[in-house]
């Protein structure tokens, strides 16, 4: 009895092993080519997928376009001595008479702040009310001499800008310093504003500079500014400037060096630099015919990928890259990612049946251990 009962051991725990493993499944990273395969439209899924070929590149190579409006590159540089509301004047007036309307004989008067109002005006004593903003501290002079000489000969009248509230504008974010600067000679275009205020403190090749003015909003990427001149636009009193990071990402799953959400490092992303951006494929158990981008794709890509006119909204669209072909590599190396997409790599087949013959090898260890000890 005692030979029989060690004779039907390992079959019986080979039968209890396959149960267990039927009945609760082997560990992996995800699911497989066939699983993935299975979801397809052809098989009354609800995702479409595609080979990606030439033309599949092509069509969905996208990249967010960035740039200022034509509001914001066709206004002309404001002169350095242009008077804008909320800026303060000095204003300096001397009369050649015995009974000045201002001030005492031999003395100027002196009007040390004089400040422009929103409307754009300032107030003078016997000259009125005049309008200041739009004109130089010149074009302001004559305007006051023009209107004091009629009441006292010969009028003497200099005027003088100092910065103001209206002359400035804010820079926050990714920027060396952060703060309020007055718009001078030297810093009236968006370069040198940004270059007055430190430059930027993140990578330029993600960097993205939005101007507000008013109730206008544009957007550029920081490395634009320098390639194309007409970027370089001219501010605004009141503009506000922020400098951010790049906030595109892509997931990465399955069989690759580490799975995580990773933001893009440059303006564009293939996919070759994304699997290589997350440590590669494992080589151990990566299956590299199983390559797969999943994205929403909006309705006029999806109906050129597909040949189609009839698609409505945004379709699930997965993307196959096979990189053991002879071109699968410069088909990866073209393919764009994208703001969201899904990058996941299956495991070789292979990797399943090592798991299966482990775990069937680790469970008879097991049952014969079991064996040995209680005596059977």
């Amino acid at each position: 009895m005692k030979f029989s009962s060690n004779r039907w051991a390992r079959p019986v725990a080979l039968i209890a092993a396959l149960a267990v493993m039927s009945s609760c499944g082997l560990p992996r990273v995800g699911p497989n080519k066939r699983e993935i395969f299975a979801g397809s439209v052809q098989n009354e899924g609800d995702a479409f997928i595609i080979s990606v070929n030439d033309r599949v590149t092509r069509t969905t190579a996208v990249v967010p376009a960035l740039g200022f409006s034509d509001a914001f590159k066709n206004a002309g540089r404001i002169g350095s001595d242009t008077i804008r509301p909320g800026d303060t004047l000095g204003l300096t007036i001397w009369e050649n008479v015995d009974a000045p309307l201002l001030g005492v004989v031999g003395v100027p008067s002196v009007l040390e702040e004089v400040q422009v109002d929103g409307a754009g005006f300032i107030f003078v004593p016997y000259a009125g009310r005049i309008r200041a903003a739009g004109n130089t501290p010149e074009a302001i002079r004559r305007i006051i001499t023009a209107k004091l000489k009629d009441q006292t000969p010969d009028p003497q009248v200099q005027v003088r800008r100092a910065a103001g509230d209206g002359s400035t504008v804010s820079l926050v974010g990714s920027i060396g310093s952060q703060g309020v600067y007055a718009i001078e000679r030297p810093t009236r275009t968006l370069a040198t504003m940004l270059a007055r205020a430190g430059g930027i403190t993140i990578s330029p090749e993600i960097a993205q500079v939005t101007v507000i003015r008013g109730e206008m909003r544009s957007k550029i990427w920081f490395q634009d500014l320098y390639e194309f001149p007409q970027f370089d636009i001219a501010l605004r009193g009141g503009d506000r400037i922020l400098i951010e990071e790049d906030t595109r990402a892509f997931t990465a799953l399955g069989a690759t060096g580490s799975q995580a959400r990773v933001p893009f490092q440059t303006q564009t992303l293939s996919a070759i630099e994304a699997i290589a951006t997350v440590g590669g494929l494992l080589t151990s158990s990566a299956d590299p015919t199983g390559v797969f981008i999943m994205r929403n794709e909006n309705q006029d890509i999806a109906n050129q990928v597909l040949g189609r006119d009839d698609l409505t909204g945004e379709q699930r669209m997965v993307y196959v890259l096979d990189l053991t072909k002879p071109n699968g590599m410069f088909m990866a190396r073209d393919f764009s990612v994208r703001d969201g997409d899904t990058l996941y790599v299956t495991e070789a087949p292979f990797t399943q049946w090592d798991k299966t013959i482990s775990a069937l090898t680790g469970s008879l260890t097991s049952v014969s251990a079991l064996t040995s000890l209680t005596g059977g």
